[in-house]
């Protein structure tokens, strides 16, 4: 049960982080170079800064109506405290000079030479948000949740906590109940979105599945606090995973990174390792036409961000990429981000995939 302290206490703590990274975004826009406007961008209005944060407000809001109703706990948001914080932030402004320097020299195209091709597809080794090292480091992902929640101006947090509500409603489904039910996080990166999962639900057996061996060491560290974490260097077109294994599969901004004949090959698996009656939460950016007035932002996302796939996401038709066999169950949109949930129509059999 929370009460009026309680909410004054998440509001005066979202306050102050959306101030520090909001303020660090509007820091880093100032420091960076101008980007060239392509011509299909020209004289189209995007959302200026008070519409940015009237819009991250109202989630904020959401984000406590949610907690309020009991859906997840309080946030724990502040890793490390402040001096941690600061040290981040020194780190991002002193990245950001390289950041810069491949955005306006390297081609969009450019590949991690370091990156080894029998290890890592073509997709994966390219330089998304010109961050150092891509994916492959230590240092990248010690940097990448940080980097993240600048850009958002310190949402990043919340619109992922959205898809605890969706998750909610889909395990008390399962027949075995938590003893027995087990959850997928595909490209699960740092662990940010498991580590939710596992405050809220510490019982839930969970697998994190990622093709970056730096970013599952985080994600290893993060969840280091709770039992039943397995987490799985992988590719999520092909899954070193049985079938039907999992009742919840939750996928977290990893579509718009994904080629299109990528996406389909990953929710091939996904339909092969999902149980019939289990439930797919999808997480992303928004599309076009999902709040007309961000359309021209969404478009320049990739120029400015070097998002390679961005753009093909945008026109993705969700509910024909995840296909027959799928009834969408919720659609919700969070500031930059909506939410999507399928459940794979059959009653839950431990030995089915759903297709």
């Amino acid at each position: 049960m929370t009460n009026a302290l309680d909410k004054i206490a998440y509001e005066a703590a979202q306050a102050a982080r959306i101030g520090w990274f909001f303020g660090q975004k509007l820091l880093a826009a100032r420091l960076a170079k101008p980007m060239s406007v392509p011509d299909k961008l020209r004289g189209r209005a995007m959302p200026d800064h008070q519409r940015l944060l009237a819009d991250l407000w109202r989630l904020i809001e959401q984000d406590w109506r949610n907690i309020e109703a009991g859906l997840y706990a309080p946030p724990e948001d502040d890793e490390g405290g402040p001096l941690a914080g600061l040290r981040r932030a020194v780190d991002f402004f002193t990245d950001m000079r390289q950041v810069e320097a491949r955005r306006h020299a390297e081609p969009a195209e450019a590949l991690l030479p370091e990156a080894p091709r029998d290890r890592y597809p073509g997709y994966y080794r390219r330089k998304f948000h010109f961050q150092t090292d891509g994916y492959l480091s230590e240092a990248s992902a010690e940097r990448y949740d940080y980097q993240v929640e600048v850009l958002f101006g310190g949402a990043a947090a919340a619109m992922r906590r959205q898809a605890l509500v969706p998750l909610r409603e889909a395990l008390p489904r399962h027949p075995g109940g938590l003893a027995q039910a087990r959850l997928l996080d595909i490209g699960c990166g740092t662990g940010a979105f498991l580590r939710e999962v596992k405050r809220n639900y510490p019982r839930l057996a969970v697998t994190g599945l990622d093709l970056s061996a730096p970013y599952l060491s985080v994600a290893g560290r993060r969840l280091a606090d709770w039992s039943r974490v397995e987490l799985v260097e992988g590719a999520a077109e092909a899954m070193p995973l049985g079938a039907a294994e999992f009742d919840v599969v939750s996928v977290i901004y990893l579509l718009h990174e994904l080629p299109p004949r990528t996406r389909r090959s990953v929710l091939e698996e996904i339909r092969r390792v999902l149980k019939p009656g289990g439930t797919l939460i999808l997480v992303d950016s928004l599309q076009t036409g999902d709040a007309p007035d961000y359309d021209a932002l969404l478009d320049y996302f990739p120029v400015g961000f070097h998002e390679p796939y961005y753009a093909s996401y945008l026109v993705e038709d969700l509910d024909r990429l995840v296909g027959p066999g799928f009834t969408p169950e919720a659609r919700t949109l969070a500031y930059f981000s909506k939410v999507v949930a399928y459940r794979c129509d059959g009653p839950p059999r431990p030995t089915t995939t759903c297709s």
